[in-house]
C-alpha cells in the first residue's frame, strides 16, 4: 500500500516477518478490545499490500481509527484513512458511522482541517457528524470555524444534542463572546438539553472565563446534579476573576458536602487563591488536604502549591514543595526561579536554571525574563550579560518582551550604554520597549535624550500611554522644562488621556516643579471629583516647595475636611511648609499625630524635614538631639542639613560633626568639603581652612561644576561653568559681564566668599592658590 507524505513504516526483516494471518478482522478487534492498541495497529501495518490491500469489515476500521484516535497517532490514522479508501469494498468509504470516527479521530489528533474535509465529502451526514466536525474544530481553538458550523447545523434543521451544545458554548468561551453565548444558552433551554450536565458545566465555564462570573454562580445553584467538573469550573471562574474569598468559600462547601474529592485542578485554583490573599494560614490547610490525597507531588497542583507559598514568602517551604514534585514541568520550573528572582537571590535562581537545562527541558522567555528581573545593580552586571549570551544563543534575543526585560535589566544594572545597544538592536518595539528605555534615561539623568526618544516616539506609535507621558513629565520637571509640560498636557486632549488620574497627577507635580503653581491648582481643580490622596499631596508638595506655606495647610486643612486620608507624601509635603517659613511648633505637631492619628510610620523624609525644620530655625542643639534619638542611622541627606544650617549659623562645632557624617558616608562629596571651608573661613580658622584644603586635594575631591541649559530654536543648548566649548562663547561672557554691571548699578551686592582683611599669613601654612580657591 502506498503511504500518505509524512508518514513512514518499515517492512518487517525476514526474521521478524510476523506469519500471515489467516483471520486479520478477528486478530485486530481481539487485540483492540484487550486493550493492545499498538499491537492491533501492528498488525494492521503487517497486512500484505500487494497484489491488492486486504479486505478488512467496518467493524475492523472502527477499531483501528478509534486506536489511533486514543494514542493521538496522526500518521497512523492517515494510513488507516488511506487503506480504507483503497478498499475493495466501495461502500465502507461511503459509511456514515466511519467517517464519523474518522472525523473524531482527526479532531484529538489535532487535524481539523482534515476533519472538515471528510465531513464535506460525507454522503449522508447525521447528528453525530455535526457533533464530531464541531467538536474537533472546538478542541482545537478554531473556535469562529466551530460557531459557523453551528449556524450550518440549525440552517440545515438538524437539532443540537448536549455534545453539540457543550462543543459552541465551549467556543463561545475561548472567543469571550458571551453574546453569542447567551444565544447558544437560549438554544439549549429551547431543547431537552438544557438541563443536562454538559451543557450547564460548559455553560458556568463560558460565563466564568468571560468576567460574569455572577451570572456563572446563578447557573451553578440551580444546577440539580454537580460532579467535579461543575464545581471546579465555578471555583476556577471566582479565582481567575480576582474573587479569591469566594473561590475559597465554594471549596470548603464542596469537601464539606463530602460527595466529591478535590483533583489537582481544584486544588490549583485555590492554592492560587490563597497566594494572591497572602493567607499562609489556609493555604497550609489545603496542602495537608493535598498529602491526604496524595496530590502534592502532581505537577499542576504541586506548582501552583510553590508559587502559594512563594508568595507568602516561605521560599524554603517553595522549594520543598518543588523538590518534592515527581515529574517537574516548565511550568513548576518557571515559577520556582520566578520566586527566587522576586527574592533577589539570584545565584540560587541562576542554580536552579542550570538544573533545568541538565533535565532535558528548555528554558523559554517566562525563564530568561525571570531571570533578568533578579538582576539589579553592578554585582548582577556580570550573571545578565551571560543570560543575554545564552538567549542569543537559543534564538530568544527576537522576543520582543525579552528584549524588553534585558534592556530594563541593564538600566538596573548602571550600564545605559548596553541598554541603548538593546533597544536600538530591538525590531519589533513595543510601547513597552519605548517605556522601558525612556525610564532608563530618567534614571540615568540623560533628560536630552528623552525628548529626543519622545520625539521619534511620536512618529512610531499611533498614540503613546501615561507611562511614556509620565515619563517625559520627570524629565521635564527635573530640568524645569515647562514649554514640554504643556505640550504633554495637550497631547493628553488630544488622544483622550486627560481623564487619566495618575498621569493628571503627574501634570500636577511637574508643573509645581517648574515653578507653574498657578497651571498646577488650575489642573486640580479640574480634576474635580477624580482626585485622589496623590492629586492632593502633589499639589501641597508643590506649594510647600515654593514657600507658600499657607496654601499648602490650608490645602491639607480642606483636604482632612473631606475626609480624604493622607498618605507619607502629604506630610513631606506639610512638614516641608512648616519648615520653609518657620513653623517649628505647628511642624512638630504635625509630626507628631502621623503615627497616633493616621496610622503612618515616619519614614527618613520625615525625619530629614523635621531635622531642617529646627535646624532652619536655629535650632541646632534640638536637631543633634532628634538625630541621636531617630529608630534609624542618619543619612547623608540629613547630615548635609545640618551642615548647612551650621554654616548659616556659624556653629563650627556642629558644622565639623556633620561634615564628619557626611565624609563618613561618602569620602568624596565635595560639598561637605566646600561647606565646612566656608564655616572655617567664616570664623577665621583659616589654619584648618588650609588643612582641609590639602585633604581635599590630596583625596582627589574636585567641586562639581554648576550646569544650566536653554532650549534656543527647538534646540537644548547646555552650559557648564567656565565651560569655554561653544562657538559663541566669547559674546555669551561679554552678555554676562554686562548683566553683572547692571544688576551692580541697580544695587545688587555681590556677596564675596570670605573676608581676608583679617587673616595673619604667619601664622597658617595657607598658600596663595587655597587662596583663590571658588569654595562658595
Amino acid at each position: 500500500q502506498s503511504l500518505p507524505p509524512g508518514c513512514r513504516s518499515s517492512p518487517p526483516t525476514a526474521s521478524s516477518k510476523p506469519p500471515q494471518m489467516q483471520n486479520p478482522n478477528g486478530t485486530i478487534l481481539q487485540l483492540y478490545h484487550s486493550g493492545r492498541l499498538s499491537a492491533a495497529l501492528h498488525a494492521f501495518q503487517s497486512l500484505p499490500s500487494s497484489p491488492a490491500p486486504a479486505p478488512l469489515s467496518a467493524a475492523t476500521y472502527a477499531a483501528l481509527v478509534a486506536a489511533c484516535s486514543r494514542l493521538r497517532s496522526l500518521c497512523q490514522g492517515r494510513l488507516v484513512h488511506h487503506h480504507l479508501i483503497a478498499s475493495p469494498d466501495a461502500g465502507l468509504a461511503g459509511n456514515t458511522v466511519l467517517n464519523n470516527h474518522l472525523i473524531t479521530m482527526y479532531g484529538r489528533c489535532a487535524a481539523p482541517d482534515s476533519a472538515r474535509l471528510v465531513f464535506d465529502e460525507m454522503p449522508a451526514k447525521n447528528p453525530v457528524s455535526w457533533a464530531s466536525v464541531i467538536a474537533a474544530h472546538a478542541q482545537n481553538r478554531r473556535s469562529t470555524d466551530a460557531l459557523v458550523l453551528f449556524s450550518s447545523m440549525l440552517r440545515a434543521g438538524t437539532a443540537p444534542d448536549q455534545f453539540v451544545l457543550g462543543s459552541a458554548v465551549r467556543a463561545c468561551a475561548e472567543l469571550g463572546d458571551v453574546v453569542v453565548g447567551r444565544q447558544v444558552h437560549a438554544q439549549s433551554m429551547k431543547s431537552d438539553t438544557g438541563s443536562d450536565l454538559i451543557v450547564q458545566n460548559a455553560l458556568v465555564t463560558m460565563y466564568s472565563k468571560s468576567g460574569f462570573v455572577g451570572d456563572g454562580f446563578s447557573l451553578f445553584t440551580r444546577m440539580r446534579e454537580k460532579d467535579l467538573i461543575s464545581w471546579g469550573s465555578i471555583i476556577a471562574g471566582f479565582a481567575q476573576q480576582g474573587c479569591e474569598m469566594e473561590a475559597l468559600q465554594i471549596f470548603r462547601e464542596m469537601i464539606a458536602e463530602g460527595l466529591h474529592h478535590p483533583n489537582q485542578f481544584h486544588l490549583g485554583s485555590v492554592f492560587r487563591a490563597c497566594g494572591v490573599l497572602d493567607s499562609l494560614e489556609y493555604g497550609e490547610q489545603i496542602h495537608s488536604l493535598s498529602v491526604k490525597y496524595r496530590l502534592d507531588c502532581n505537577s499542576y497542583a504541586g506548582c501552583s502549591l510553590s508559587d502559594m507559598y512563594a508568595r507568602c514568602k516561605k521560599l524554603e517551604s517553595a522549594r520543598k514543595v518543588f523538590y518534592g514534585i515527581d515529574a517537574p514541568d516548565l511550568v513548576s520550573w518557571n515559577s520556582i526561579i520566578n520566586a527566587c528572582s522576586v527574592e533577589g537571590l539570584l545565584s540560587e535562581a541562576m542554580v536552579l536554571f542550570s538544573d533545568m537545562r541538565d533535565s532535558g527541558l528548555r528554558p523559554d522567555g517566562i525563564t530568561v525574563r525571570g531571570l533578568l528581573c533578579a538582576c539589579a545593580g553592578c554585582d548582577a552586571l556580570q550573571p545578565g550579560r551571560l543570560i543575554h549570551s545564552y538567549l542569543f544563543k537559543v534564538g530568544l534575543d527576537g522576543d520582543v518582551s525579552v528584549c524588553n526585560s534585558l534592556l530594563s535589566m541593564y538600566a538596573r544594572c548602571m550600564d545605559f550604554s548596553s541598554a541603548m545597544d538593546v533597544f536600538h538592536e530591538t525590531r519589533d518595539r513595543d510601547v513597552v520597549t519605548w517605556n522601558s528605555i525612556l525610564t532608563a534615561c530618567v534614571l540615568h539623568q540623560h533628560l536630552e535624550v528623552v525628548f529626543e526618544l519622545f520625539n521619534l516616539l511620536q512618529r512610531s506609535v499611533p498614540s503613546l500611554d501615561g507611562i511614556s507621558l509620565n515619563n517625559v513629565l520627570s524629565a521635564s520637571a527635573e530640568l524645569g522644562y515647562l514649554e514640554m509640560v504643556k505640550q504633554v498636557h495637550a497631547y493628553t486632549f488630544k488622544v483622550g488621556l486627560v481623564n487619566d488620574t495618575m498621569l493628571s497627577n503627574g501634570l500636577i507635580d511637574t508643573y509645581a516643579k517648574c515653578g507653574s503653581l498657578d497651571d498646577a491648582a488650575k489642573h486640580f481643580e479640574m480634576m474635580g471629583t477624580n482626585c485622589d490622596v496623590f492629586s492632593w499631596s502633589s499639589l501641597i508638595v508643590g506649594y510647600a516647595q515654593s514657600g507658600y506655606a499657607r496654601k499648602a495647610l490650608d490645602l491639607f486643612a480642606r483636604m482632612r475636611n473631606l475626609g480624604i486620608k493622607p498618605n507619607h507624601v502629604t506630610f513631606v509635603g506639610v512638614l516641608t511648609a512648616c519648615s520653609r517659613v518657620g513653623f517649628v511648633d505647628e511642624g512638630c505637631y504635625y509630626y507628631s499625630i502621623m503615627e497616633p492619628e493616621h496610622g503612618i510610620l515616619p519614614t527618613r523624609e520625615h525625619c530629614s524635614c523635621v531635622i531642617d525644620l529646627l535646624a532652619r530655625a536655629g535650632r541646632l542643639t534640638e536637631a543633634a538631639k532628634f538625630v541621636d534619638q531617630m529608630p534609624f542611622e542618619p543619612d547623608i541627606v540629613m547630615w548635609k542639613t545640618l551642615l548647612a544650617a551650621s554654616k548659616t549659623h556659624n556653629d563650627v562645632e556642629m558644622g565639623k560633626r556633620a561634615a564628619e557624617g557626611v565624609l563618613n558616608i561618602d569620602p568624596s562629596h565635595s560639598a561637605a568639603y566646600v561647606l565646612l571651608c566656608n564655616i572655617y573661613a567664616a570664623s577665621g580658622d583659616w589654619n584648618e581652612f588650609a588643612r582641609l584644603k590639602k585633604a581635599m586635594r590630596s583625596s582627589g575631591v574636585k567641586k562639581s561644576p554648576g550646569k544650566s541649559w536653554v532650549k534656543l530654536k527647538g534646540e537644548l543648548k547646555v552650559f557648564i561653568v567656565e565651560d569655554r566649548s561653544h562657538p559663541e562663547s566669547e559674546e555669551i561672557y561679554t552678555m554676562l559681564d554686562i548683566v553683572g554691571m547692571e544688576m551692580i548699578k541697580a544695587g545688587y551686592v555681590p556677596k564675596l566668599p570670605c573676608q581676608y582683611t583679617s587673616f595673619d599669613h604667619t601664622n597658617s601654612d595657607l598658600s596663595d592658590e587655597d587662596m583663590s580657591m571658588e569654595y562658595g
